[in-house]
């Protein structure tokens, strides 16, 4: 994983994120806000907001030949804040996408796929946090 610290608020963040994924050509497809999760159930939780966003054009083909796939995407990032108040987004690697999320589904990313992915996740997070 990789994390970067954001120079923006949580909701400011999410929706620079938002903006990064759409500017790609990508889908933001939910976000699912634990710490309002948290609340419903009593409990407090510092912001944790998971952005689920995806390329439907490239993830429906793979998704088809492997259905267990759709387990695993869209893919995600989380944004979040520490206990003294700095916003951080972590992300997945193009590596951990390629060895965790697609391996286990029986498909092979090569090195050029993996590379792509991760600096594709670099520049949306870039543009969310800078």
């Amino acid at each position: 994983m990789v994390t970067r610290q954001s120079a923006h608020s949580v909701p400011e963040t999410i929706t620079r994120f938002a903006a990064a994924v759409r500017e790609a050509g990508w889908v933001v497809f939910t976000t699912i806000d634990h710490a309002a999760a948290a609340t419903t159930a009593g409990l407090s939780l510092k912001p944790r907001t998971v952005v689920v966003f995806g390329n439907p054009r490239a993830g429906t083909p793979p998704m088809a030949a492997r259905p267990t796939l759709a387990l695993d995407l869209p893919m995600r990032v989380l944004v979040w804040e520490e206990d003294q108040g700095r916003v951080f987004v972590t992300r997945s690697t193009g590596e951990d996408v390629a060895t965790r999320i697609f391996a286990r589904h029986g498909i092979t990313q090569p090195a050029e796929a993996r590379a792509g992915t991760d600096a594709l996740f670099a520049r949306l997070v870039a543009k969310a946090v800078e």
